[in-house]
């Protein structure tokens, strides 16, 4: 049996005393595959280096609504030249095919932030997804009708995923109907998620993926440690035992789930 990790942010500092030993620990525990998801301009360049490195680690590229600096440098606003710059470095390594989906990107109003400037910078980036024919890794916080207006306004070329996607029914609902996948992380298991059973039975076993979002969110039973691929064996049993299946059969399913949303060869 094999898991593939679709979202993980090994690039993260909490990795720095061990990533090595820990990657290789992960991979050997059964997750053979794993995204290293990019979500600032420096920890895009660090996933896809982590991606060139090993055969089995992907990466996605991008700059997340918590990471858009406003600082003006060279007359125009950080963010603006950090997504140029994530543009250059999908132009530069089209051939590898390292590279799988533009971001994370979406709206998170759950910190004060500029709404104005999410809008553009989510829509900026959909943009560059089109361009290079790449789905997109949305996040999404606080901004359920916000991202669900801005998907129907703006359409998406390759669709893509609603990373670690909340556990929201109207959410869920509408995700589904404009043809993304539903990525399932360690929330799931949390003892106080009140939706949980009730998204997974409606979410169908071809549009479901399994993240863990190391090093953050751990599933129980190891909720409030650092998270890392191991434990997404927990996310899989969640769903196993809430859609009477086996965990081989969510498994093996997501994996293949993974492999086409993604459109890896």
């Amino acid at each position: 049996m094999e898991f593939f990790d679709s979202h993980a942010h090994y690039d993260d500092a909490r990795f720095e005393t061990d990533r090595e030993e820990l990657i290789k620990s992960v991979y050997d525990s059964g997750v053979t595959k794993i995204i290293s998801a990019g979500y600032s301009l420096e920890g895009s360049k660090k996933s896809l280096e982590l991606s060139s490195k090993y055969d089995f680690i992907y990466s996605t590229v991008g700059i997340s609504p918590n990471d858009l600096n406003t600082d003006i440098t060279h007359g125009s606003p950080k963010w603006k030249n950090d997504i140029n710059d994530i543009e250059d470095l999908i132009i530069s390594n089209l051939s590898s095919e390292r590279i799988l989906a533009v971001g994370e990107i979406g709206f998170d109003y759950h910190y004060d932030t500029d709404k104005k400037i999410q809008y553009e910078a989510f829509g900026a980036q959909i943009d560059i997804a089109n361009k290079y024919d790449l789905p997109i890794v949305i996040h999404t916080r606080d901004a359920v009708m916000d991202t669900l207006t801005m998907l129907k306004e703006k359409k998406v070329n390759r669709t893509g995923v609603f990373h670690c996607c909340p556990l929201n029914r109207e959410l869920v609902k509408e995700a589904l109907k404009l043809g993304f996948y539903i990525s399932m992380a360690g929330p799931i298991t949390f003892k106080n998620s009140k939706n949980a059973n009730e998204i997974i039975e409606m979410v169908p076993m071809e549009k479901i993926l399994i993240e863990t979002d190391s090093p953050y969110l751990a599933p129980e039973p190891v909720r409030g440690t650092r998270n890392d691929s191991r434990n997404l064996k927990y996310i899989a049993q969640k769903i196993a035992s809430v859609k009477g299946l086996t965990l081989e059969e969510v498994g093996d399913t997501t994996y293949l789930n993974t492999i086409r949303c993604f459109n890896i060869k």
